[in-house]
């Protein structure tokens, strides 16, 4: 044995249970240093490494904890000092092999009792923690914690093409790493014109925290403006000045509208899918003259085809839903024909029949002079309504038709009536109905910071679905689209009393589909979250890389518990008590879990998620911490 061998030894093998070992440390190793040539070396403690000797075999592991024995009543042996009494035994987890000056995660094999066991050299350390191949491309992420000058390099190729999961309470630093990852990679290949063609990244923002809060200011969050292009969409009076483009084929699905009109999946689902899939009513909106047949038929259905519990005032409040609609301003004289209708057209509830002056509806006059006639003052110009106007109209023409008609019931289908409106204005301040396409830039930041609740729901949903969609379609694998949500629990949770069971199914089968099958078309996921225990599991399971910040509630810990089999329980433990900017890496990246310090990023390219400091700022001295 040679001097470092001998300086290195520190004990030997005395139980071997499946991967976890004790090993028996030296009496004269119990020192928290070691002293050789000078230099003091630190010796082992929970969560270093060790290696093991079998034979020309260098078995690796880590330490999960320590304890004591002391030989009490052992009469053949002659103690000198009392702590030669004391028999300190180290807890290891066997982690990988040393073979050919490499590094490989898992069990080759096990050790025998009385294997000696040794620290790590510097060199032996260093490949411990080199995640990545000579002829891989690399970024650094950090520093190892414990060691702060080791930086940790990682395979942009096995980090980039994965499900990658973010997870921390809020100020624990999930929103800088989560920058700084994008920031770094974004920063390497920015200037490469085979990553401007081929490589996208859509990143969902809820709290607008990776734009600039001017927007007049430049905006140099995580990259520079020229390379990305960011949504400000909002549901406030003036809506959004950039809209996110929606294809035709999104906007006529009614599964869409569906969602939208938060429909129930019995009776008012089917309802909108009977108006978007209407022959008659897609026919005659395309023309001026099919869009008054629209109003006169309708009219004539109420008038005409009267029921037993007939609305006296149906008629009015039909053309006072188009009125809501704006319809008086992209249509010639509708004000006076419905002054016209107010003034005169009458009700007769006993015989149940409607009348206009002295020409009643059961009379063959009254379609053709009272109807047909008075519309065809109407001067509408249908160029001027946008195609989710034409859908509101078609919806709106099928209500009444239907409820006339008795093919639905009016207590069934009038909520989704009254949440039309409003749902529809909002919907035409955040989005464009093209199928041109915008995805010119690298990076899309899409923030919802201003958008309703209702919104904030349905659009991530429907954004990623589309590109994912559109991807799938295409099948080129040479493209790569990586979707970054931002706060997650807010769209993938599988808890919430605000939605309808087939909605949340709809919503959580759409991601589940992207984590499941994306891959093979070239599509990622990264999800960032306070809450992983919101997460649907399904969604968990599926993550390759992990970037743990500190978790403190118990439910949280145990959803990345039971997901994670390859985290080891000293991670597990420390996950509460992590400090900010410090994350616990693991996944298919990085050959066994690390805890590591993510490095900085400059200023301009950091989030804007920053803590404020309450007292500097209350004595006038406005100042900021790092989030």
């Amino acid at each position: 044995m040679n001097t470092l061998d001998s300086i290195l030894k520190i004990g030997g093998v005395v139980s071997v249970k499946g991967r976890s070992v004790e090993i028996k440390v030296d009496t004269v190793k119990n020192a928290s240093h070691l002293i050789y040539k000078g230099e003091l070396l630190k010796n082992v403690s929970v969560g270093s490494y060790i290696k093991i000797a079998k034979g020309f075999t260098h078995l690796v592991g880590k330490i999960e904890g320590e304890y004591i024995n002391e030989n009490k009543f052992d009469s053949s042996n002659t103690y000198y000092s009392e702590q030669e009494k004391i028999k300190r035994l180290l807890q290891i987890s066997l982690i990988g092999f040393l073979e050919g000056g490499i590094f490989k995660q898992g069990i080759k094999e096990l050790p025998l009792i009385d294997n000696e066991a040794y620290l790590l050299t510097q060199h032996e350390f260093n490949l411990v923690h080199k995640f990545v191949k000579d002829e891989e491309e690399t970024f650094i992420l950090g520093t190892l914690a414990q060691e702060k000058g080791k930086s940790i390099e990682l395979s942009i190729d096995r980090l980039l093409a994965s499900h990658i999961g973010i997870f921390g309470n809020t100020g624990s630093g999930k929103s800088y790493t989560l920058a700084k990852l994008y920031h770094e990679i974004l920063n390497k290949y920015k200037s490469e014109p085979a990553f401007q063609q081929n490589a996208r990244f859509l990143l969902i923002d809820f709290n607008g925290e990776y734009m600039c809060p001017e927007e007049d200011k430049v905006d140099e969050v995580i990259i520079s403006s020229k390379y990305k292009q960011v949504y400000r969409l909002s549901t406030g009076r003036d809506g959004s000045k950039n809209k996110y483009r929606l294809s035709n084929t999104v906007i006529n699905d009614s599964q869409f509208w569906s969602l939208i009109l938060h429909c129930t999946e019995k009776t008012q689902a089917p309802f909108i899918s009977r108006a978007l899939k209407n022959d008659f009513l897609d026919t005659n909106m395309k023309t001026n003259e099919g869009f008054l047949k629209l109003i006169a038929v309708t009219i004539e259905h109420i008038t005409t085809k009267v029921s037993q519990n007939q609305e006296k005032n149906l008629v009015f409040t039909f053309l006072e839903e188009l009125a809501q609609f704006g319809l008086a301003d992209k249509v010639s004289n509708f004000r006076a024909f419905y002054k016209d209708y107010r003034d005169n057209l009458q009700f007769n509830s006993n015989n149940k029949v409607f009348y206009y002056g002295t020409i009643y509806s059961n009379t063959t006059d009254f379609v053709p002079k009272i109807i047909q006639e008075k519309v065809k003052v109407l001067e509408p110009d249908i160029t001027k309504f946008s195609i989710i106007q034409r859908i509101r109209l078609k919806i709106i023409f099928q209500f009444y038709y239907e409820i006339q008609n008795g093919f639905s019931n009016k207590e069934h289908i009038g909520p989704v009536m009254g949440r039309l409106d409003d749902r529809i204005s909002d919907l035409e301040k955040v989005v464009d109905v093209t199928d041109e396409r915008d995805d010119n830039a690298i990076l899309s930041i899409i923030s919802l910071k201003d958008v309703n609740i209702q919104m904030r729901k349905i659009l991530p949903m429907v954004i990623c679905k589309q590109i994912y969609e559109q991807k799938k379609a295409k099948i080129d694998r040479d493209k790569y689209l990586n979707i970054i949500i931002d706060e997650a629990h807010n769209i993938l949770s599988y808890n919430s009393e605000r939605e309808s069971e087939s909605w949340k199914d709809y919503r959580l089968e759409t991601f589940e589909e992207i984590i499941k099958e994306g891959r093979k078309f070239g599509v990622f996921l990264t999800i960032a979250s306070q809450r992983p225990s919101n997460i649907s599991g399904t969604i968990i399971s599926q993550l390759h890389n992990y970037m743990l910040h500190r978790l403190i509630n118990n439910k949280d810990i145990e959803a990345v518990e039971k997901t994670i089999s390859y985290l080891d329980k000293v991670s597990f433990d420390s996950l509460p008590i992590l400090p900010q900017g410090s994350c616990i890496l693991a996944g298919i990246s990085a050959q066994l879990p690390v805890i590591i310090e993510v490095s900085s990023i400059p200023d301009e390219n950091r989030p804007h998620n920053e803590t404020m400091v309450l007292t500097k700022h209350w004595r006038g001295e406005p100042n900021l911490s790092d989030a």
